[in-house]
């Protein structure tokens, strides 16, 4: 077995390097971030005091940077918790108690949107679309033709259950032409792929601090149009979920209602200045299609093959099928992959077994040739001499050239 590589000797001179020793984080967030974003974290903050209200600033006038927004028609507010505490105040926030939220579906977060949808007791409308398809424009249009009582449509930019790439900007031109509202999931996809509200016309989108920013966990944001979040008065069903008393308090004081998480935020801003530095969305989202396609066709050189074609692979994570092999075990593979210096992700596909590798993060193509290579040696080890999947995989994976 080869000697696990140090993330310094396989990333040094290309990206500023994390700390020495630790696996690198093939997942979609949480992932590997910088030591200077880790090192950002080792100060205290008051959350009342003045150097903490600027930085919550910067931090929001920072993300609407990302936005496209040259008009000042959007706003940013930040809001404690995971990913998912931020999508369920902007379903509670933004869909008033009488509205009905079609939801777009092709995996696990998009059920997850539904299953939100339903405890907060607004109506639902559910559209799944399974584990390998993309909702199109033109079935979202014939379903708001057919139900007047639609509200909102709220589709996921990037599954990351599978790592498609969703077609939000012709799901946004169906919206927009019947008078709907789009609500976006742009969790793992914002920083990285362009989400620009001159092109997509959404009312509200999510995204999280651990994700294509690179800061670490602790804090969601929604981006929202002004107006809506004017209106969003009233609507929410939760004290601390509430988008319009987040924004309308920050506004007057500067501050988080709530304890902030202080620490997090300083590491975002160390972050999101480094995302600048880069050369913004488009650098990142440049880094992590290298990635992707070096990934990619390495493990196609081993006999893997991915879930989706090339048209709808997102550069932010991509699915394999595990081996026909009976050789092949999930389990040992990961702590073999492990054990190189490379956490990889299990696989969430109903038809297939199946495993995920993340292209974000502080990486890059050179950590992810080192990522075969590893893959390669991890094979022989179990004695697996054909990566090829099984034939089911194959048909189901037909399924995406109709």
């Amino acid at each position: 077995m080869s000697k696990p590589q140090s993330q310094n000797e396989m990333n040094a001179g290309r990206l500023e390097s994390p700390r020495l020793g630790e696996p690198f984080l093939l997942t979609p967030g949480p992932l590997t971030t910088s030591y200077a974003v880790k090192e950002a974290m080792l100060r205290d903050w008051g959350s009342w005091d003045g150097e903490f209200r600027a930085m919550t600033v910067e931090l929001r006038e920072g993300l609407l940077a990302l936005t496209g927004d040259t008009e000042g028609v959007l706003d940013c507010v930040p809001m404690q918790g995971s990913g998912s505490f931020a999508v369920e105040a902007m379903i509670g926030s933004f869909v008033p108690k009488s509205g009905k939220v079609l939801v777009l579906a092709n995996g696990a977060y998009g059920k997850r949107a539904a299953e939100t949808v339903k405890y907060l007791e607004r109506g639902l409308s559910f559209v799944d679309k399974g584990d390998y398809m993309p909702p199109r424009g033109d079935e979202v249009a014939a379903i708001l033709a057919t139900d007047p009582d639609i509200t909102h449509v709220l589709a996921i930019h990037c599954e990351t259950s599978s790592g498609i790439l969703n077609p939000v900007k012709e799901i946004s031109d169906a919206v927009e032409a019947a008078g709907r509202k789009l609500l976006v999931d742009s969790m793992s996809a914002f920083g990285a792929v362009d989400l620009d509200i001159n092109e997509v016309r959404y009312e509200a989108m999510v995204s999280s601090a651990n994700k294509c920013i690179e800061g670490v966990p602790g804090f969601g944001f929604i981006i929202a149009c002004k107006d809506s979040l004017e209106a969003a008065k009233g609507n929410s069903h939760s004290l601390s979920l509430d988008v319009h008393a987040q924004w309308a308090h920050m506004n007057k004081t500067g501050q988080w209602r709530f304890t902030p998480p202080t620490h997090v935020v300083a590491a975002f801003l160390v972050a999101l200045r480094a995302h600048k530095e880069e050369g913004g969305v488009a650098a990142r989202g440049a880094r992590y299609t290298r990635n992707r396609d070096v990934v990619v066709a390495g493990m196609r050189d081993l006999g893997f093959e991915t879930l989706l074609k090339d048209r709808w692979l997102s550069p932010i994570i991509v699915t394999f099928f595990c081996p026909a092999d009976e050789r092949f075990e999930f389990t040992r593979f990961y702590e073999l992959m492990k054990d190189k210096g490379f956490i990889i992700y299990p696989g969430k596909l109903t038809v297939v077994d199946s495993f995920r590798i993340g292209c974000i993060g502080q990486m890059d193509e050179h950590v992810m040739r080192n990522v075969v290579r590893a893959a390669k040696e991890a094979l022989v080890e179990m004695g697996v001499a054909d990566a090829s999947p099984p034939e089911i995989a194959l048909i189901e994976r037909a399924k995406l050239a109709a």
